[in-house]
């Protein structure tokens, strides 16, 4: 017996209430799809893998499959073979049947070869890059999110009332203590339930809108790690607040008067001796991260589709919520894209500012590593730092929309080496569907300004 199946046996000998197991696996927007499955079936799962079809992987937001893809009818809607993925195997908290999850990861009928469009698998691949020139990326995920009302008003979300007053929040003050304890038992059921399932979030704090939080993830030495953990945080963080009679979103803007919510990534190089490559003086940055901040910068629009996936990502950007429009950097400059936060010089790092919540985070950590060794590999010189206010220095030059980021997405060669031009095919097909969608769709505005008036 191999160390999943012995690890799976050691599962279902401590939980033998156990009642379903879900297999999840994240689809290329980041939504997890699978099967809930019987636990007399998890050895096999182990032993076997499961089947699922290919198209989950060329699925829009909608989950409707799109054919242009190639991975649908064109295939007979063939399946591919999911196997574990190694320590995903805990309890959900939330459930009142008691059930287990556990991540997959999809590879072709040989069971060796990882599929091309797992986003999983883009990241491992390039991660494969850096294991030849002896570097580890370390990252983790800061995730912001709206807590909302399950009623909505004509199909506009509202914040909830708090279960401490009753009373609804009209406004909020950044990193309030008291806005934290209005939702103290939602909050801390959100901690206990992410250490349960080995998830290692360690601080909420009140943003900038009512309703808004952040929670923060340790850094670990597993990028592809660090984006199984933000997944399943949103996923636990969904389910906890249905268990407190709220909803909540990932949305990147759901309100047009208040703050966008972002997915900012903190990371970092270790070389074979564990250093930081990155340490020293943040003002005065050393060669290989001043080559990362270059490669970022040089590749951000190229990326932008993959850090804002969605027609609504674009309307957070705005000067006055700290999402800045250029390739900037700064040290400790929440105004820049790039930022270098401050504090012990051995602990140096990027924070990516860009990406929005409603981004896939294997593939937001894919174009950033990406941009990090190109940049490395090209010995690119960043842009000069940027200090004071970088919204009043420097010109919006980022895509400002979802046709023209994927335009620059698909026609991006530096894209093309490290994700893959069948992977690049298939993600922007899914997008462009999505988008013709929305653009053949009359709005009520359009009713409004139109439809008396010309």
């Amino acid at each position: 017996m191999d160390a999943g199946s012995a690890s799976a046996k050691s599962f279902l000998q401590a939980h033998p209430e156990l009642q379903f197991v879900d297999l999840l696996i994240p689809d290329i927007n980041g939504i997890v799809r699978g099967k809930r499955v019987s636990p007399s079936s998890l050895l096999k799962v182990f032993d076997r893998g499961i089947a699922l079809p290919a198209s989950i992987f060329a699925m829009n937001i909608q989950g409707t499959t799109v054919e242009e893809t190639g991975l649908g009818l064109d295939i007979g809607e063939a399946d591919r073979i999911c196997l574990p993925v190694a320590d995903t195997l805990t309890m959900e908290p939330w459930q009142r049947r008691p059930t287990g999850q556990m991540l997959l990861t999809m590879y072709e009928l040989d069971r060796t070869t990882p599929f091309f469009a797992d986003p999983r698998v883009v990241l491992q691949r390039i991660l494969e890059r850096f294991s030849t020139l002896g570097l580890t990326p370390v990252a983790a995920f800061e995730l912001e999110f709206y807590l909302i009302d399950q009623e909505n008003i004509s199909g506009r979300p509202q914040p909830p009332k708090s279960p401490l007053s009753g009373k609804r929040p009209a406004g909020v003050q950044a990193y309030s203590i008291d806005d934290l304890d209005e939702y103290a038992e939602f909050l801390a059921a959100v901690l206990d339930a992410a250490a349960e399932q080995a998830i290692p979030a360690d601080a909420l704090v009140a943003e900038s809108a009512p309703g808004q939080f952040e929670v923060n993830l340790h850094y670990v030495k597993d990028a592809v790690q660090a984006c199984d953990h933000a997944t399943l945080l949103k996923r636990l963080i969904k389910n906890m607040a249905y268990d407190h009679e709220m909803d909540t979103t990932f949305m990147a803007k759901p309100y047009h008067n208040q703050s966008g919510s972002g997915m900012h990534l903190h990371v970092s190089l270790l070389d074979e001796t564990g250093k930081n490559l990155f340490a020293g003086d943040a003002d005065a940055p050393n060669d290989y991260l001043r080559w990362a901040l270059g490669g970022l910068a040089a590749t951000m629009n190229d990326a932008m589709a993959l850090f804002c996936p969605n027609i609504n990502s674009y309307r957070r950007f705005s000067p006055e919520y700290y999402v800045c429009s250029a390739p900037t950097w700064g040290v400790d400059n929440r105004t820049a894209a790039l930022r270098l936060p401050g504090g012990d010089p051995e602990a140096l790092r990027v924070e990516h500012r860009v990406a929005g919540a409603d981004a896939n985070p294997y593939l937001v950590m894919a174009a950033v590593l990406a941009g990090i060794h190109y940049g490395i590999s090209n010995r690119i010189e960043p842009p000069p730092m940027t200090v004071g206010n970088a919204h009043e220095q420097h010109e919006a030059s980022l895509f400002n929309n979802l046709r023209d980021a994927l335009r620059g997405l698909g026609q991006s060669p530096v894209m093309e080496d490290y994700l893959s031009r069948a992977f690049l095919d298939v993600f922007v097909a899914c997008k462009e569907h999505e988008l013709t969608e929305f653009e053949m769709t009359i709005s009520d505005l359009e009713y409004l300004w139109y439809l008396h008036t010309v």
